[in-house]
Parts: structure tokens; C-alpha cells; sequence
């Protein structure tokens, strides 16, 4: 689901966003893949740290060179740092206050896009940097949303290369994939990206994926980086949260997909195993096991009620034209089609598990950040 916070968004934080799939040829202008120095199938992009060009850090660089987050105020930025600068020197890039900033953390406040951006990079030539600020507001346009979210990105992914930044961790999410009635059981990460095909707005969200794929085949002396969370679940201002917080959930008469949601600290600590040297590639990130949309809404404790499609679907419209709510009309194929995936890749080579189970994680939704 779309994240309704404004701004550079938690990243969740990664939405409930048509595009090529990941696993086929690199992009226009990449290496052939043929070139020995380069991984030749998306075999690259997920097998284990030792079987891939991997660069060894230089003595001390961890220590010594800072790791910015973007979108640092947005709240799995803020509990990201947090996490992070007690170990490491952290500078966070975002638009919005910081507030209870830790002292030693560094906060610009300003637009990614703005040109102030390439001093900061310039001046602390980063160790690492964490993408979190991707805007998901449903009710900003889209030239706005595209010009945030992809030209942002793209200026980034310059300054990345030409300053030689080691690392590069971009948080998508498992809804580039879309929810379809004609989905897998589980989706692996070369699945194709369908999410676009009936919500335009997850399209920018595609493009910053594909971007970071290309730039994974055009500058292999980085390590890139992709995580795809499913529904991202805590005291982040997301739709999947902001869902299982209504006073009376609706559901869609004849449907009880299995649904899958991680805790907002299991995807921080997938970040910063994504930070370890020697890591790069594309991981789909799961929580605890699977289960009914009716069970999970039962986690919370809350009434549910249930609206037949067509009803829903028009109720929402009105609604969302009058800025009554803030789920938009398409939100709704995820409580009606299946989109869950296979993390093995992520607890094989991550060492990813998570730590919260079905009661703590939905919990999460009440607690304040």
C-alpha cells in the first residue's frame, strides 16, 4: 500500500506501485554481459557474496567515512540512525525537522534535488549510502512525484559514481510486484514488476527500482543494494498500518487473501545487514509466517466489516475526490489479490530473520515513534 505521509517518505515504507522484468538484459548502455567482470543473468544480482566481484573495504573506511541516509526523518529514517551512530558517523539529507536528532548525527535540512547536495557529497565522501526518501503521497501530482522520486534519484545515482561511494542501499518494495489474481503463490525476485499495470502511482516507485538495477551493471565497483519489504507494519504512517488502525476495518465480500507484514525494526535491522562489505544484489523481505487477512485484522482486535467490491470501489471514489481518505480506489486489489514473496535469498545471504511474530508486529501499528 502507498505510504500517506508527505515529503520524502519513511520509504516504506517502501506502498500496497509496467515494467520490464529484473531478470532480463541489462539496460541500454550497460556492460555486455558477456564481459567476464560482469554478472551475466540475475544470478548476479542475488547469489552469495563469495560468488560474486565483490570490492574489500580500505582499512578503517567504516570508521572513518560517514553514511548518509536520505529521507532520515521519516520514521524508519530516524529509527535507522538511531540504530546506526552509536557504530558509525551518520548524515542524514532531508526537507523535513529531525526531531530528537541525536546530537552526533547530521541533519541538511534540504531538498535532494537542490545543488547543495553534490557539496555534501563532495565534502564527506560517503562510506555507504541508505535511500529511504521516496515520496508516496497519493495526492501529490504526479510531475511533482516523478520530479522528487525518479529526477531526485537519478542525480543520487551521479553523485554516487562520481564520488565512489562503496555502497548503495535503496529500499523498494514487494508491491512492485502488484497484487494479481494470476500471482504465484510466492513471487522470487525476477518476477516481473506489475504493480504499475492498475495504480499509476507505484510507476515512480518501479523506475527508482530499475534505475538501481541499472546502476548495479554500469558501476560494479558499488555495491547495490535492493530490499523489497512486504506491507511494512509499526508507528510508520503507511497505508498497510494506517489500515489495521481504522476504528472498523472493511473487507471485500468473497475475498480473504493471505496477506504478508514485517515490523517496522525487522526491515531496519535488513538495512543494516545490507550494509555489511561483500553484499549487493536484490531481496525480497518477509515477516512472519502468512496468514488470512481476517486473522490478521483479528491480531488487532478491532470489528471488521464486509462491502461487496463494486460498492467499496465506488464509496472510496467519491471519498477520495471529496479528501475524505486517504486510501485511493486501486489500494483496494490489495485486500482482494494475492502479492506475497520468497525471501530465502534474504535470510540465505543477509543472515536476514525477523525477530517479531504476527501479535508484536501488528501491536506495533499503536506504538508512537
Amino acid at each position: 500500500m502507498i505510504s500517506d505521509e508527505g515529503g520524502s517518505d519513511d520509504g516504506d515504507d517502501a506502498s500496497w506501485q509496467v515494467s520490464p522484468s529484473p531478470g532480463a538484459a541489462p539496460p541500454p548502455g550497460a556492460p555486455s554481459l558477456r564481459s567476464p567482470a560482469v554478472p551475466s543473468s540475475l544470478e548476479a544480482l542475488t547469489a552469495r557474496p563469495e560468488r560474486r566481484h565483490s570490492r574489500r573495504p580500505l582499512p578503517g573506511e567504516d570508521v572513518d567515512r560517514p553514511v548518509l541516509i536520505t529521507g532520515i526523518c521519516g520514521r524508519l529514517g530516524r529509527r535507522l540512525a538511531r540504530r546506526l551512530h552509536r557504530e558509525r558517523a551518520v548524515v542524514g539529507i532531508d526537507r523535513r525537522d529531525f526531531e530528537g536528532r541525536p546530537k552526533d548525527v547530521q541533519h541538511h535540512k534540504l531538498d535532494l534535488r537542490r545543488k547543495k547536495t553534490q557539496d555534501i557529497f563532495r565534502q564527506q565522501r560517503f562510506s555507504a549510502v541508505v535511500h529511504l526518501g521516496v515520496m508516496h503521497d497519493p495526492r501529490v501530482s504526479q510531475a511533482e512525484h516523478h520530479s522528487w522520486n525518479v529526477a531526485g534519484f537519478q542525480r543520487m545515482l551521479e553523485f554516487c559514481a562520481q564520488y565512489d561511494v562503496p555502497k548503495l542501499v535503496v529500499l523498494s518494495s514487494a508491491n512492485v510486484y502488484g497484487p494479481r489474481p494470476d500471482n504465484a503463490q510466492f513471487l522470487s525476485e525476477d518476477a516481473p514488476l506489475l504493480g504499475g499495470a492498475s495504480f499509476s502511482e507505484i510507476r515512480d516507485l518501479i523506475e527508482v527500482d530499475m534505475l538501481a538495477q541499472s546502476f548495479f551493471w554500469k558501476h560494479p565497483q558499488t555495491e547495490t543494494v535492493i530490499l523489497r519489504p512486504v506491507h511494512i507494519v509499526g508507528a510508520v504512517r503507511n497505508a498497510p498500518s494506517n489500515y489495521l488502525r481504522l476504528p472498523v476495518i472493511p473487507t471485500l465480500m468473497g475475498f480473504d487473501p493471505m496477506v504478508q507484514v514485517v515490523h517496522q525494526d525487522d526491515v531496519v535491522g535488513a538495512l543494516c545487514g545490507a550494509l555489511v562489505p561483500g553484499v549487493r544484489g536484490i531481496f525480497n523481505l518477509a515477516g512472519p509466517a502468512p496468514l488470512p487477512l481476517s486473522r490478521l485484522i483479528g491480531h488487532t482486535g478491532r470489528p471488521r466489516v464486509t462491502i461487496p467490491h463494486f460498492l467499496a470501489e465506488s464509496v472510496i471514489q467519491r471519498m477520495w475526490h471529496l479528501k475524505v481518505t486517504s486510501f485511493p480506489a486501486p489500494e483496494l486489489d490489495h485486500i482482494r489479490y494475492v502479492c506475497m514473496v520468497d525471501d530465502r535469498r534474504a535470510r540465505e545471504v543477509l543472515h536476514y530473520s525477523p525477530q517479531f511474530d504476527i501479535a508484536e508486529t501488528v501491536r506495533a501499528i499503536d506504538e508512537v515513534c
